[in-house]
């Protein structure tokens, strides 16, 4: 019987599973259906860096003296006078996966290419069953807990429009894998608005010379939105800001939760300022054979086996004027959504959810009847903000669950650190 079992490792569970390993007191287990951690290795760019600073690691802002912090990574793997020199606060996005498998090497606990198939509650033990298939020698095993910690992760949307369609279309996750194919077509396009279409179009534009394709990108947004990056809008990322978010009516939050994308969505304004640098010395000897299209909204789009082509249905939202755009290749950056694993679906009855048919997260990121039974790591921007995705939000996340599995706060959780006051004032305005 465990005191909790965790499902999925990505870097929030994985920061859990370091902040809990010094802890005698509690006994957690984690299962991971990959066979190794693999953070987003289809967008590992070489130039890529992480939209948060390195303090924003798997376990500093709760427990900076840890022995898994990226500091410590960086010392043992002799990278720390050269990380030191290069006078930058953002890692790179290859450097964070290697410092996240290193951290996974020096854990016991994890337990990769264990697929949960099944999780059931048995009312007697007041406890939960997780059935979990082991690909490597094709065995299921079955394991009790008290608690579960949700850490599945969101999955690669495809809009509708594309969904069923045929061809080699490929979604961002697979970029990497998929680029040297790609770069084969006469045409590209990619269709999409945050960082990782701004990483694809600035990868496949500094070849587009010397390869020969036609490159689009067509966004539905009026404009090349930056990431909102000034220190008080960074305060929304803040406990004080997930306060005050939760306690809105349900309506409020979902309102907000649309209008905010731009804070956790948008484009590093470096990396727009080095798009335009190099459209303007690729276009030095000539005009380049790439448009940028924006306010246009893909609304159909068809493949024909013939000649491998695909022609998009696009409506320009300000002029409202449809037109179409025919291409080869085909990149979408329309991002990840969270889906209900089908896993919990014994459980489905202990699980809260909200009037929008998402889950219903308490202020302690419980989902569950009893407020104290299994937890959610993020999927929770309807309910907990633009905190819920922000890699430094984590280790104050998981301060939180700790607490609620322990009983007791063994990482000191903060309640106010903002210079704004995001509500009414304590007793009224003044």
């Amino acid at each position: 019987m465990y005191d909790f079992i965790a499902i999925g490792l990505g870097p929030y569970n994985l920061g859990l599973a370091c902040l809990t390993a010094p802890l005698d007191d509690l006994d957690g287990l984690f299962f991971e259906a990959r066979d190794e951690f693999d953070w987003h290795p289809g967008m590992l760019l070489e130039s890529a860096t992480l939209q948060t600073p390195f303090i924003a690691d798997l376990v500093t802002l709760a427990d900076p003296t840890s022995p898994y912090s990226f500091l410590q990574y960086l010392k043992e793997t002799g990278r720390l006078y050269p990380f030191y020199i290069r006078e930058s606060f953002f890692p790179m996005r290859s450097e964070y996966n290697a410092y996240c498998r290193w951290a996974a090497a020096k854990l016991g606990n994890l337990r990769f290419g264990h697929r949960v198939t099944e999780v059931t509650y048995e009312a007697a033990g007041d406890c939960y069953t997780v059935t979990v298939h082991i690909g490597a020698i094709g065995e299921t095993q079955t394991h009790s807990a008290r608690r579960l910690v949700l850490g599945t992760g969101t999955e690669p949307y495809l809009p509708a429009a594309v969904r069923d369609l045929a061809g080699d279309l490929l979604h961002t996750s697979a970029y990497l894998e998929r680029k040297a194919q790609l770069q084969t077509k006469e045409s590209i396009t990619v269709v999409g608005s945050g960082q990782s279409a701004a990483e694809i179009y600035h990868d496949l534009l500094t070849e587009i010379d010397t390869r020969g394709y036609r490159l689009n990108w067509v966004t539905r947004s009026p404009r090349f939105f930056p990431l909102e990056y000034t220190k008080l809008t960074l305060e929304m990322t803040s406990p004080d800001y997930v306060d005050y978010f939760h306690a809105l009516p349900e309506e409020t939050r979902y309102r907000l939760e649309s209008a905010q994308k731009g804070l956790f969505k948008g484009i590093n304004s470096s990396l727009i300022n080095d798009i335009y640098d190099l459209l303007y010395t690729k276009s030095i000897p000539g005009p380049l054979p790439t448009r940028l299209l924006t306010n246009t909204a893909l609304t159909e789009a068809a493949y024909d086996p013939a000649t491998g082509t695909y022609t998009l249905g696009l409506r320009h939202l300000e002029q409202e004027r449809d037109f179409s755009l025919s291409t080869e290749g085909l990149v979408l950056a329309t991002g990840y959504r969270y889906r209900l694993p089908d896993f919990l679906a014994p459980v489905r009855d202990r699980l809260r959810f909200d009037d929008h048919g998402r889950f219903d997260i308490a202020r302690n990121y419980s989902v569950d009847v009893t407020g104290r039974g299994i937890f959610l790591q993020n999927a929770g921007t309807h309910a907990h903000s633009v905190t819920s995705p922000d890699l430094g939000m984590g280790p104050y996340r998981n301060s939180w669950i700790i607490r609620e599995l322990l009983g007791r706060e063994r990482y000191p959780i903060e309640e106010s650190i903002t210079f704004q006051e995001f509500g009414v004032p304590a007793g009224g305005a003044a």
